[in-house]
């Protein structure tokens, strides 16, 4: 067994199958329906929750996990044998749950003297974390020192290129998370927005289009714009309600580039919240270094 415990929030929406095959810790943040609290991926899962916000009127919010949440889930990676975790989370410019974790590790780390905890600011959301929790986790498991799974995590963070397509900003702005992209609230009607996140993990608008079909025509040639066409990559494509389009980017992606890898992957309740149902991305990572 590595002695390696990866460890991740909700927002990094990894695939189950993925999660339980590689081990992850997962810790849940909350999604809220007025009075009703739910557990993201738990109690609430990616197709209950777009069933909910597409036949009601309620707005969600959404909740961070508390130091004391991560504190219990390092110390039961302890408990299980672990001597080492390398724990990746929400961009800090989004969420305060980094936080939360990295006064988790200070706890722990105080009683537990032989007990190695690395943070990791994802800078990024939704499964532009889980690809790079994925890469360490399979580090990992493959046997790679701690310091070796965390450099493949920032290099990851570095080389990785995430576009996404939202059909309005309405739930950016309402849930506190719109950033860089305010500039666009309250643009021509159809003007639909692409986004990206920057460099400090903060939502960015790197176009503005008018109607879908050029809004998605646009992702791609800003996808060719950062990464050469012909290039080997990983390919991820992330959706909200919109999963009968994930296909149709995948052929697209198909002839710009060789595709060594693919996945798709549900914008989770939390995310989901802030992006709201008609929204699709592409997170496009290079294989060959050039």
């Amino acid at each position: 067994m590595s002695k390696i415990k990866v460890m991740t929030d909700s927002t990094s929406d990894i695939p189950k199958e993925l999660v339980q095959a590689l081990n992850i810790g997962v810790v849940p943040l909350k999604v809220h329906f007025g009075q009703k609290t739910f557990t993201d991926g738990e109690s609430l899962s990616a197709e209950e929750f777009y069933q909910k916000l597409t036949t009601t009127d309620i707005f969600p919010t959404t909740s961070q996990p508390s130091p004391v949440h991560f504190e219990q889930a390092y110390r039961q990676a302890v408990a299980e044998g672990y001597t080492e975790i390398l724990s990746i989370h929400l961009s800090s410019a989004l969420s305060g749950t980094y936080q939360s974790a990295v006064i988790a590790k200070e706890t722990v780390q105080n009683e537990e003297e032989k007990i190695r905890i690395e943070v990791l600011d994802s800078r990024a959301a939704t499964y532009a974390i889980g690809n790079m929790l994925v890469r360490a986790a399979r580090a990992a498991k493959d046997g790679k020192s701690l310091d070796e799974c965390l450099k493949i995590a920032k290099r990851t963070r570095e080389k990785q290129v995430l576009f996404g397509y939202l059909d309005t900003l309405e739930y950016l702005e309402k849930g506190g998370r719109i950033g860089k992209a305010a500039a666009l609230v309250g643009s021509l009607l159809n003007i639909k927005p692409i986004i990206s996140l920057d460099d400090e993990g903060e939502v960015i608008a790197v176009a503005k289009v008018r109607g879908k079909k050029k809004a998605v025509r646009r992702v791609f040639e800003l996808l060719t714009e950062r990464i050469p066409e012909g290039r080997k990559v990983s390919v991820a494509i992330i959706y909200g309600a919109l999963s009968d389009e994930r296909e149709e980017w995948f052929a697209r992606i198909n002839e710009l580039y060789q595709v060594e890898e693919r996945l798709f992957s549900y914008i989770g309740p939390v995310i989901g919240s802030h992006t709201g149902p008609q929204t699709i991305g592409i997170l496009v990572t290079p294989e060959d270094e050039e």
